[in-house]
This record gives structure tokens, C-alpha cells and sequence, in this order.
């Protein structure tokens, strides 16, 4: 390791296993008033100082959506990498949700591979998010749905529990990780916080010495959070890094705990208001209800309806002809001074769905296969889509909706790295990308999950708050 590495300033280091959940993380540590960028692959300590140096980095991926040997081939370079610059915390972040599966978006094989560069250090588990609605009680997830604002057992959330690709099914979440990894996982309870700080700070160092594997750590509320990231940097002392698998909860609970120790200067730069935009392009490739919500919402306001046939655009032999009808149609209606939504579905119930599956299928896939491989094909198709659209039209505010989609369409774009702008939505703010390519320099872009953000947050994408 060279000196510019070892000498880092870097507080925290993480890896997003999709692009809207590695927003939602860097927002986090924005807003508390942290350097910070998110970058699209691991960044070297050369180039980190050439970019004036951060407290805190994040490197967005896809491995939600990876199989256990696509992660194999991925995920080793980046936990090398990120270990190479030196952070004290290195945080895997995943979905509030946790939606996961042994077959796709593994988190227990995630933290198997880490094993090979963190060494068999015990591995945090955090998967309560006060803040955005999530809340894990006695290793039990519970999630606010979007759609009418009640709060679910994971299991039981009208969305998550019918997933596409990854329902989940099990709340337990030691059950949950135990069908995707054989690691021992102990829960660290509710009770604990309640013998307050010098007694939850020893019951965790027990466990540090034990022979589990990982440690589930319940949250439900702010104060639980501030006493976690104290946790995470007692190991990270004890044990030279913290290795720490989790959602944003992670970001909010070293922030909180750095601010109640003084260590950093409250924020400057204010994230509340953002201007009216001229124009929006927003892109749906989610088929959530909440995200049907979202779109009507977007009609209503007066946004252009185009819808997209997502089986032409994965089908060699259309693809072409439909890409191309959809960008000369929508340049068409930018011309006219409208703003767009595009969408490849309006709720779980659209028959585009289906009929994306069943064509995979009839090219040979098996149906599995298809529910796999077919999000991120589509959202390939999109980010050339979307290309074509910025390099002919210049366009400002480009707003990304669901996991595949917004992953795809930016790494097709590929900016430099990604700063936040604004607060649009918790867990999806509004960012600006970083990049020398005409076409992307001054855009504004958000990338959130289809279960973000309420019913206005495409016409709040577009009205701003000023």
C-alpha cells in the first residue's frame, strides 16, 4: 500500500448493489455535511486527490441483480479495491428491503466473497432505517408501503412480497440470509440499547470475541442508529476496519454518531430548495403500484404519456425500429416543450410484463432465466434510448426510476461520478453528474426504486421547490 493510500482521510468506503440504493446512501452522508461523491467504479487514491480529496466514497453497482458466479467475477476487485484506499468502514450496501435470493442478489454470498478480503472478523448486519420507514425488530423487517402509508411485516408488504424477481418472502432476516450463506448469525436485540451505552458497548465487544459469523442488529428508531455507528467504530479500532453489510442505515448511524461527537462542522450547502426545471425526461422501468401512482400523477400535471413495448426492444429482430421510433417521438414532443414520462409498465397488473417474459422465453429462456436476465436488458435498451435522446436534445433534469433502469441507463451514460444536488425524496435525491462529455455536463439526475418517493415525486421532480 502506498503512502497517499495509507495517509487517506477516508471515514467510509461502500459498494451499492444498485445505483438508486447507492444515491440514497451518499445522500445521507451529504446531507450530514461530508465531502462526498459516488463514482462508477472503484476510484484510485490518485484520482480521489486530484478531485480535492472526500471524507466519505461510494461506488455504484448491480450486483442486486447478479447471479452467485456473476458476483464471483465481480465483487472480489471492488472489496480489494475498496480496502485498498483505506477507509476505516467498508459498508455493502444493500436494499431497505433486503428482497434477495439465493439464485439472484445474494447478500449472504456478498458476504461469503468478503471473507476473502476482510478476513473472518465478525460482520454487522444493519437493516433498520427509521428514516426511511424500515425498521428490523427482533431480526423481524418491517416496511412503510408507498401505497397507502401502512407499515408491513416484509413478507406481508403489498409490494415487496410479490417482487418479480426477488419476493420476499421470510421477515426473519437470520432465516432469510441462512438460505443464501451458512455463516453463523447471532441477533443483537432491542433490550440491549435499553442497558444503555457502556453495557451495549460491552454485550457487542462479546460478540466481536465469539465464534459467530455476523451479528443482525435491530433498529427502530433514531437513537438505536446513533448507538450502532458507535459499534461500528469500536470494531473498526478494535479490529483496524469494519466490514459492514447493511441499507443507508449504516450511512445514518456513523453520521449521527460523528455528529453527537463533534468530529465534523455542520453542513454548509443547502439541499432543500432546487429550481423549477424547464423540462424533465423521466424514464419508469418499474412496476410497482407506487410507481403506477407516480406516472398517473405525471400524466395528470401535464407530462407526455409515452409508453414503451418492452418486448419489441429486447427482441433482436424490432429492437432497432422500436428504439428508433422511440427516440425520434420522443425528441418530437421535447421540441413542443413538453416533459416526458416513458414507461415499460403502469403497476404489476400492466400486460407488458408478461409479455417481455414470454418473449425470452420463446427465444429459449427458461421462465426464470427471463424474470432474471430480462430487467437488465431492458434497461440496457433504455440507456442507449436515453443517450440518443440527451446527445440530440439538451435537455437538464433526467429523473430514473426502478433498480434495472436506473443502474443500466447510467452506466450506459457514464459519468465521471455523481453528486448530490438536492433533497427530492428520502432515499432518492436529486444528484449532479460529473463529466467532461457535452451531452451530460450540468445534468441533473435522480435514480430511485420504484417503492420510493410518493405519488408527486415526478411533478416535484419537475415544480422544484422555488
Amino acid at each position: 500500500m502506498n503512502s497517499d493510500i495509507q495517509n487517506t482521510s477516508l471515514r467510509l468506503a461502500f459498494y451499492g448493489d444498485d445505483f438508486t440504493g447507492s444515491t440514497d446512501a451518499l445522500e445521507v452522508l451529504a446531507f450530514a455535511g461530508l465531502k462526498c461523491a459516488l463514482f462508477l467504479k472503484p476510484p484510485t487514491a490518485e484520482e480521489l486527490k486530484s478531485l480535492g480529496g472526500y471524507d466519505a466514497i461510494g461506488v455504484a453497482g448491480d450486483s442486486r441483480g447478479m447471479s452467485p458466479l456473476e458476483m464471483d467475477q465481480e465483487l472480489p476487485f471492488i472489496f480489494n479495491a475498496l480496502n485498498d484506499l483505506g477507509a476505516k468502514v467498508v459498508h455493502y450496501k444493500v436494499c431497505s428491503t433486503f428482497d434477495s435470493s439465493p439464485s439472484v442478489g445474494s447478500i449472504g454470498h456478498a458476504m461469503d466473497i468478503a471473507r476473502l478480503t476482510f478476513g473472518s472478523q465478525l460482520i454487522p448486519i444493519v437493516a433498520g432505517t427509521p428514516a426511511l420507514s424500515r425498521y428490523c425488530v427482533f431480526g423481524n423487517l418491517f416496511a412503510r408501503s408507498g401505497t397507502d402509508g401502512l407499515t408491513y411485516r416484509i413478507d406481508r408488504h403489498p409490494i415487496m412480497s410479490v417482487h418479480p424477481v426477488t419476493p420476499m418472502i421470510e421477515a426473519d432476516l437470520v432465516i432469510h440470509l441462512g438460505q443464501q450463506t451458512q455463516m453463523r448469525i447471532e441477533k443483537f436485540t432491542l433490550p440491549n440499547f435499553a442497558l444503555g451505552r457502556e453495557e451495549c458497548q460491552s454485550l457487542f465487544a462479546a460478540t466481536l470475541n465469539s465464534d459467530k459469523d455476523a451479528l443482525l442488529i435491530d433498529t427502530t428508531q433514531k437513537d438505536h442508529l446513533t448507538e450502532v455507528g458507535g459499534l461500528l467504530l469500536d470494531q473498526a479500532k478494535l479490529q483496524k476496519k469494519s466490514f459492514v453489510v447493511g441499507s443507508s442505515g449504516v450511512e445514518y448511524a456513523l453520521t449521527q454518531w460523528w455528529t453527537e461527537q463533534g468530529e465534523f462542522s455542520e453542513k454548509s450547502t443547502d439541499f432543500d430548495s432546487f429550481e423549477t426545471a424547464d423540462q424533465v425526461l423521466a424514464i419508469s422501468g418499474s412496476a410497482s403500484a407506487l410507481s403506477a401512482k407516480q406516472i398517473d400523477a405525471a400524466i395528470s400535471a401535464g407530462f407526455a404519456d409515452v409508453a414503451i413495448d418492452a418486448s419489441a426492444l429486447v427482441d433482436p429482430l424490432r429492437s432497432e425500429k422500436a428504439s428508433t421510433a422511440l427516440v425520434e417521438a420522443s425528441l418530437k414532443l421535447l421540441a413542443h416543450g413538453k416533459s416526458l414520462i416513458l414507461h415499460t409498465a403502469r403497476g404489476p397488473n400492466d400486460p407488458r410484463i408478461g409479455e417481455l417474459i414470454d418473449s425470452l422465453v420463446a427465444r429459449g429462456e427458461s421462465r426464470e432465466q427471463a424474470i432474471h436476465s430480462g430487467g437488465r436488458l431492458l434497461g440496457i435498451r433504455l440507456g442507449e434510448i436515453v443517450q440518443r435522446i440527451l446527445i440530440e436534445y439538451p435537455i437538464y433534469r433526467l429523473i430514473l426510476s426502478g433498480g434495472d433502469t436506473s443502474s443500466q441507463i447510467t452506466r450506459i451514460l457514464a459519468p465521471d461520478a455523481l453528486e448530490i444536488e438536492a433533497r427530492l425524496s428520502p432515499g432518492a435525491p436529486l444528484c449532479r453528474a460529473i463529466s467532461d462529455k457535452p451531452h451530460l455536463k450540468d445534468l441533473q439526475i435522480a435514480l430511485k426504486g420504484g417503492q420510493m418517493g410518493d405519488a408527486s415525486y415526478f411533478v416535484r421532480a419537475l415544480e422544484g421547490t422555488t
